[in-house]
């Protein structure tokens, strides 16, 4: 059992099992002998794993579906992760700092359904984009971490930096 004091900046997800004012408790049933303080990190680590399964299932078509052969099946739902993965990433680079998580649904209500046009202006190639999207000033932010998103790369990736000697 974890007894978690109750804080004003974030809600504690516990129940009233006692009524102590200030606290709400957490119990875990288990078979691990470790601490109850390690325990509750470990488990916190995963708590919104139930929420993924569910954006998979409902967001990503991740459910209903069986193919004929196992190995079928398997690369179908390993295509799916696939795709969730990369808007993981794809929402990190929006977002560094991670501050918010948008679920699938809206990344694709907010960011892929925007129509636009590949075109030109004098020499230079341009994006023509909806106006109905709300515009490039409410997206700015948007397009700047992602033009500036640096990515992660091994040291054996980057190029040798020659010497101008």
């Amino acid at each position: 059992m974890v007894r978690e004091e109750v804080q004003t900046n974030k809600a504690a997800v516990g129940r009233k099992l006692i009524d102590l004012p200030g606290y709400v408790f957490r119990v875990f049933v288990t078979n691990r002998r470790d601490s109850a303080l390690e325990i509750w990190r470990d488990y916190n680590g995963r708590a919104t794993v139930e929420c993924r399964i569910d954006e998979l299932k409902n967001e990503l078509a991740a459910d209903h579906f069986c193919l004929r052969s196992f190995f079928a099946t398997e690369s179908a739902f390993l295509a799916v992760l696939f795709g969730f993965n990369l808007l993981g990433e794809f929402q990190r680079a929006l977002d560094p700092a991670l501050k918010t998580y948008k679920q699938p649904a809206t990344l694709r209500f907010e960011v892929f359904t925007c129509g636009a046009i590949l075109g030109r202006s004098g020499h230079h190639v341009v994006l023509h984009m909806s106006k109905n999207w709300g515009g490039y000033s409410s997206r700015k932010p948007f397009f700047n971490n992602l033009l500036h998103w640096p990515p992660t790369t091994s040291p054996k990736f980057d190029p040798p930096i020659k010497n101008a000697a």
